[in-house]
C-alpha cells in the first residue's frame, strides 16, 4: 500500500516538474526575479544621502569660513553649491535645486572664537523627514570636526571627546542591510505566491476533477506541489545569497547551515500560505491578488525590511507577530551582518516553526477530495 502511494507521489511530482519546466513564468520568478529585484535594490535603491546639492552662504569670506566651507567639498556627502545671500539660496532650496543651506553670518569668525556661540545657521528641506535628520546629522558632523581640528584643545572646550563604534555595519551602507531582508521578499514571492496559483490553475484547466476521480489521495496531491515550489524557492533563495555575497560583496559572517535550516522553515511557512490560499481560491487570478495583499505587502512593510518596527505604533507592531517574514528579516539580517547570534536565531526559528505546523495544518484541513 504504501509503496502504491510513493509511486502515485512520484509520478505526480514528475508531472509537476515537467509543468514547471514548461512554464517559463515559474522559472523567471524563481531564478530571474531574484536577480533583478537584487540588481535594483543593490544599485538603484539607497537610504544612505551622498552627494546632497548643498547650498553654501558667506557673508564675509575669510580664511576660517574658507576652512570650514572646504571641509564640504571635501566629504563624499554633499555637492555643495555657493550663494551670495540667504534669500537666493533659500530660492534655490524651493525649487528643489538643493536639499539644505549652511549660512555663515558675517560675524562668523569673531563669534567662532567665544565658547558657547553657534554661528553657523543651517535651513533643511523637510519634504523628506528621514533624509532631512540625515543630511541636519552630517551637517553637525563636518561641524563638529572642523571645530575640534580647528580650535584643538581649548580650556572652554569639555574635556571628553566622542568616539563613535558601528558594530555589525561599521561602514553604515545601505544595501548591506537592505540585500539580507530583500532575500526573504523573494522566498516569498517565490513560496507564497507561485503555489498560491497551482491547485487554482488544476481548477481552471479542469484537471482536477480528473484527479479526484482517481485514487489519489488530497495529501499526495499537496505534497506533489510542495516539494518541487519548495526545491524551486530554495534554488531561488541560492542564487540570491550567491549574488548577495560574490556580487555585491554583502558579509556573510553566520553558518550557510543556520542560513540553510532557517530558510528552509520559513519557505515551508510561505509554502504553506500559498496551499491554503490556492485551496479556498479557485481562480488564478483572484488566488495571486489574495497571496500579494496577504503576503508579498505585509512581507515589505512590516518585517522590518525597510521600516524600523519599533518606530511603528503599537497597534501596527503587535501585527507584525502574524508575519512570518519578520522572523526571517531578522534571522537573515543577524547571520549576514553580526553572525549566529543564537539568542536572535531561536526564538525567531521557533516562531516560524510554529508558523509553518499551522499553515500545512490549515491547508491540508482545508483540502478535501469533493468537487463542491
Amino acid at each position: 500500500m504504501k509503496s502504491a502511494s510513493l509511486l502515485r507521489l512520484t509520478g505526480l511530482m514528475r508531472k509537476e516538474f515537467v509543468q514547471i519546466g514548461r512554464d517559463p513564468s515559474a522559472l523567471a520568478v524563481a531564478f530571474i526575479l531574484p536577480a533583478v529585484l537584487l540588481m535594483i535594490f543593490g544599485y538603484g535603491v539607497s537610504l544612505d544621502a551622498r552627494n546632497v546639492p548643498l547650498a553654501l552662504v558667506v557673508e564675509q569670506p575669510d580664511a576660517l569660513t574658507a576652512s570650514f566651507t572646504g571641509q564640504f567639498a571635501h566629504s563624499p556627502y554633499f555637492r555643495p553649491r555657493y550663494y551670495l545671500t540667504i534669500q537666493a539660496a533659500e530660492r534655490a532650496m524651493a525649487a528643489r535645486e538643493v536639499n539644505g543651506v549652511v549660512w555663515l553670518r558675517s560675524d562668523f569668525s569673531r563669534r567662532t572664537l567665544f565658547p558657547g556661540a553657534a554661528p553657523i545657521g543651517l535651513i533643511v528641506n523637510g519634504v523628506d523627514a528621514n533624509n532631512a535628520r540625515i543630511v541636519e546629522g552630517y551637517v553637525q558632523q563636518v561641524w563638529a570636526q572642523w571645530l575640534t581640528a580647528r580650535l584643538g584643545a581649548r580650556p572652554y572646550l569639555p574635556a571628553i571627546a566622542l568616539e563613535p563604534r558601528v558594530r555589525f555595519n561599521p561602514a553604515v551602507i545601505s544595501k548591506d542591510y537592505l540585500i539580507p531582508g530583500l532575500i526573504a521578499m523573494i522566498m516569498t514571492l517565490t513560496g507564497a505566491l507561485l503555489t498560491a496559483l497551482v491547485i487554482a490553475r488544476e481548477w481552471e484547466r479542469g484537471t482536477m476533477e480528473a484527479l479526484m476521480v482517481t485514487r489519489v489521495q488530497m495529501r499526495e496531491i499537496l505534497l506533489a506541489k510542495l516539494i518541487p515550489y519548495f526545491v524551486l524557492g530554495m534554488g531561488g533563495m541560492a542564487v540570491a545569497v550567491g549574488l548577495a555575497v560574490f556580487l555585491f560583496g554583502v558579509p556573510l559572517h553566520g553558518s550557510l547551515l543556520v542560513l540553510t535550516a532557517t530558510s528552509t522553515l520559513f519557505m515551508l511557512a510561505a509554502l504553506g500560505m500559498g496551499l491554503l490560499i490556492s485551496g479556498i481560491a479557485r481562480n488564478q487570478f483572484v488566488a495571486g491578488q489574495i497571496a500579494i495583499i496577504t503576503t508579498f505587502l505585509p512581507a515589505f512593510i512590516l518585517s522590518g525590511f525597510v521600516f524600523d518596527i519599533n518606530s511603528m505604533p503599537r497597534a501596527v507592531q503587535l501585527l507584525t507577530h502574524i508575519v512570518a517574514a519578520r522572523y526571517f528579516v531578522s534571522i537573515l539580517q543577524s547571520v549576514f551582518l553580526a553572525g549566529d547570534i543564537w539568542s536572535v536565531i531561536l526564538p525567531n526559528a521557533v516562531a516560524l516553526a510554529a508558523m509553518a505546523v499551522i499553515f500545512l495544518g490549515l491547508a491540508r484541513a482545508n483540502a478535501r477530495k469533493r468537487l463542491d
